[in-house]
């Protein structure tokens, strides 16, 4: 969803007092994206069901489709879950249906599936691995054993997740063997890392971000046993309010913290989507978020910088 009024003007204010900060251009503003159900399809429309209301939205021939892979008007079918970003025109840019994601600790394997905990907020899921994919996931996966994580995009279907593609490359490291910053680490106001995204088209998420270091203290909303993460992080609470900023498209916006990000501070890896970012995902967005500032869901992740003082 596009940022409130508030939030843009307290953007502008920031600006106009402080300027861009330092080597950053200006950055663009979010795109519009909107989670729904499909009613129904066409060449050049597309109407969704979504927060209640029916949507209409334009289509063109340059109009993608997503659906396990590149897909076309056949796989837009009454009933399935989607994910759709609009170019600044209104037009429709992305659709991506049935999309999801499935990251965190493996704790058993089969011949073509995998069961994973995905942290105390998300539960476990069995996410099937057909023998057409398995040979891309084993390239960013080499180790599908318990312990080892594990990040893959998927696509829904009756028997549940089906991975298509390795969301990021695996850490080598198992998940209970994660080195933490040095305690006197300084901490900065400004993050530069990952961003990822996570949940499914269709999901029940509030927009906005799960962010790793939410305090465990109090009503924060934090995991008591949540790992610290390969980055310091200050800590924040639910409903906090952050300023993400794609460093690979340039686009920004502030989010508010919907949720404790414990299972995000486990992965000390790098999103190579522009050059090779730090280490660290320091960010976990919810898909219409993720992709209103231009990221693709199929592509896993974007470079980016995180504020938590303010908006850019």
């Amino acid at each position: 969803m596009p940022p409130s009024p508030s939030v843009e003007a307290r953007r502008r204010r920031r600006a106009a007092v402080f300027g861009a900060p330092p080597g950053l251009p200006e950055a663009g503003p979010q795109l519009r994206a909107v989670s729904g159900i499909i009613l129904d399809a066409s060449p050049h429309l597309l109407v969704l069901a979504a927060g209640g209301t029916e949507v209409r939205l334009a289509m063109s021939g340059d109009t993608g489709v997503w659906h396990g892979g590149r897909g076309g008007l056949a796989a837009l079918r009454p009933g399935r879950p989607v994910i759709v970003r609009q170019k600044a025109s209104g037009v429709v840019d992305r659709i991506w249906v049935g999309i999801g994601r499935v990251a965190g600790t493996i704790l058993a394997c089969g011949r073509d599936t995998v069961e994973v905990d995905m942290g105390p907020h998300r539960g476990r899921a069995h996410v099937v691995i057909p023998p057409h994919a398995l040979g891309r996931v084993l390239v960013r996966h080499p180790r599908l054993e318990p312990g080892y994580l594990i990040d893959v995009i998927c696509v829904g279907s009756p028997d549940g997740p089906r991975a298509v593609r390795p969301g990021t490359s695996q850490p080598g490291y198992r998940a209970d063997d994660l080195a933490a910053p040095e305690p006197t680490a300084p901490v900065s106001g400004v993050l530069h890392g990952t961003a990822t995204w996570f949940g499914e088209a269709g999901g029940e998420a509030p927009d906005g971000a799960a962010y790793p270091a939410v305090d465990s203290e109090g009503a924060a909303g934090g995991c008591a046993d949540a790992p610290s993460g390969c980055v310091p992080f200050p800590y924040l609470s639910v409903g906090s309010e952050i300023s993400v900023r794609n460093e690979c498209g340039g686009r920004a916006a502030t989010v508010p913290v919907v949720e404790c990000g414990c299972t995000a501070a486990r992965f000390c890896d790098r999103c190579v989507e522009c050059d090779a970012s730090p280490r660290g995902r320091i960010i976990e967005l919810t898909p219409v978020a993720f992709a209103g500032l231009g990221g693709d869901l199929d592509a896993g992740c974007f470079n980016a910088s995180v504020r938590v003082e303010g908006p850019w």
